[in-house]
This record gives structure tokens, sequence and C-alpha cells, in this order.
């Protein structure tokens, strides 16, 4: 009978052990059928990504500034509607309005009063989605002096020269209305405007080129780097009101392709408020993509729902118009519209 008992436990012994291997393996095995479906997942997606949607946009003239269209893709948020961007290549800005009417172009992103100027002189574009937002800390535009220079009030800028990326827009208009605002009926002619490359603004001033500049950089990096002084921004004119540059589109574009435009809002709503909550991480990512040292990436802040207000567009229309800028009157219905914005409430 004890060997028996004994006998009986060994057995039992074995036939737990084998059903414990039985176990083990049937969780590899499962581990595999689901390496196997994850595989197949991605060479599905892989294989869909031919279906998706094609979206043509400018490639980045400035890599030190954070790049939100990156920033989606790195995300997924383009994948989630099916999009795929293709860069075209750096598109000068007196380019892109004709860019994006001979269809070279399906979005483009710039200043609003760009997009104003241009329906004014008849072109048929129309904003769709918010972008940037000017805020106290990260201000669409800031001007600039040496430390130790003279000019300390709006009136000391007379007779001086500023160095600027362009004409028109907010590079010319931003500091006119800064005079305008401090008592200058007349600012136009105050000062002598020079005209240098985008991005070199700080280094003319640095040089001694110039007596001020007007920059896109960040305040703390130009504080950072020492030896120059914040004289006023695009905020201290406006609040976050003046320094919108939406996204934009030709009218045929976005009337042959509407769910495509809604699509493409959707993302840039959902980076932009993503980018606001890690500011970080998209410096991380936009320099990865375009191998810079993070450190010197600047980020800005964005129309968290992408929703485009009309207090921007009236302004500019109003700033335009004062200068006589623009070849007919316009609305500010016929600047922008935010029906594809799943965010905008009527």
């Amino acid at each position: 009978m004890r060997k028996n008992y004994k006998l009986n436990h060994v057995l039992l012994f074995i036939i737990i052990g084998a059903m414990f291997l039985g176990t083990l393996g049937c969780g590899k095995q499962e581990e595999k059928n689901d390496t196997a479906q994850n595989t197949a997942k991605e060479v599905s997606q892989k294989v869909d990504e031919s279906k998706f949607d094609v979206i043509k946009l400018p490639s980045l003239a400035n890599p030190l500034g954070v790049d939100s269209i990156a920033v989606a893709e790195e995300l997924g948020f383009f994948r989630e509607q099916k999009i795929k961007i293709e860069r075209i290549g750096i598109v000068p800005w007196a380019q892109l309005i004709p860019s994006l009417t001979s269809g070279k172009l399906d979005f483009a992103g710039g200043h609003v009063n760009r997009v104003i100027a241009a329906v004014a002189a008849g072109a048929k574009v129309r904003a769709v989605a918010a972008n940037t937002l000017s805020t106290k800390e990260k201000p669409h535009m800031s001007f600039i002096v040496k430390e130790e220079s003279s000019i300390k009030s709006p009136t000391d800028l007379f007779g001086k020269k500023v160095a600027i990326m362009a004409f028109g827009g907010c590079n010319e208009y931003t500091p006119y209305e800064y005079l305008k605002k401090n008592g200058v009926s007349e600012p136009k002619g105050k000062f002598e405007i020079v005209v240098v490359p985008a991005g070199k603004e700080e280094e003319t001033l640095r040089k001694g080129s110039v007596e001020a500049a007007g920059t896109h950089d960040d305040p703390a990096n130009l504080l950072g780097r020492g030896g120059v002084r914040i004289l006023f921004t695009d905020y201290d004119i406006w609040g976050d009101v003046g320094g919108q540059a939406p996204y934009f589109a030709a009218e045929d574009f976005i009337k042959e392709n509407p769910d495509l435009v809604k699509r493409f809002v959707t993302v840039i709503g959902k980076v932009n408020k993503w980018i606001n909550e890690n500011q970080q991480k998209a410096i991380e990512l936009s320099a990865k993509r375009y191998k810079v040292d993070p450190s010197k990436v600047r980020v800005n802040y964005y129309v968290s729902d992408a929703v485009i207000k009309e207090e921007t567009v009236q302004l500019w229309i109003d700033i335009l118009n004062g200068y006589k800028e623009l070849k007919r009157e316009v609305l500010a219905r016929e600047i922008y519209t935010n029906e594809f914005n799943p965010n905008f409430k009527k």
C-alpha cells in the first residue's frame, strides 16, 4: 500500500509538471502569436499608408524653431487621420500664395496679415486653422537694442536704423504701431528700415550696423546670450490678439477636399494642445527630427483648439487699411473660416 501511495504521488507530480510546462509552452506560443499579430498590424499599417491622402507643405526654413507638423508626425497624429506629409522644399514668403493657388502647395503658414493682403489683391485663399499664439513670455516678435543703447523710449527710435526680415506685415507694422500707441500719429518714416535675411537681425544689431532689430526669437534666448535688452514686443502692443499666424489654403483646394481639410485642422488643434502641455518634449522631438541641439531650439505657445479669432483678423485689417496697404476693402469673413474645426462652437 505504501509503495502504491508513493507511486501515485510520483505520477501526480509528473502530470502536474507536464501541465505546468504545457502552460508555459502555451504562454510562449501566445507571445509568439501576439508578436506575429503586431508585426502583421505594422505591415498592414504600412500598406495602408499607400492609401493615405498626401498633403504638400513647405519645408521648415529654420530648424531652431519647433516644427509642430514634425511633432504631429512623430506622435502619429497624422497617421490617425490617414494623412501623409510631403515636404516640397523651402518656399520664400513671396511665393507662398502663388504656390497655393497653383497647387504646388496644399497648406502654408504665416502671419494673418499676409492672408489679408493676398485676399485684397485678388488671391483666392482662406485661413483655416490658428497656429501660434503670442504671450507675454513668448511673443510673436521682439524688438531689441544693445544693452548699453541710449534707446529707451519710443521716440528714441527716431532717425535710427532698424533691422527686419522684410517689408510689410508684422515685421514693418509692429514698430509703427508701437510708436502710434505711444502718441506718434504718423510713424512711417520716423526710422530707417534695413532689410536683412531672416535670422540675421540679431547678428546685424550686434555688429553695430543698426541700432535696433526685430526678431522672432524667444526673448529668453535673446537675453540669455547677453548684451541686448528687449525694447518692446508685439504683446506689449496688442496682448495675445496681434501675433496669430494661421494655416491657410487655396479656396479651390478647400472646396474640392473638405474632409481632408477637416482632418488636417483636427491634427493642428490636437498637436497645438499637446505642445502647450509638453513643451520640452516638443523641443526634443523637433530637435531629433532636424538633428540640432535641443538647447538652441525655440518653442512657441499655440492656440490650443486651433480656432481663429475674428478680433485678430479684424485688428490686422484695420492696421493695413490705416496704412493704405490694401487694394480694396475686405471683410473678416473673406479671410478665414472655422467651419472645418471640430473644436469650433457656433
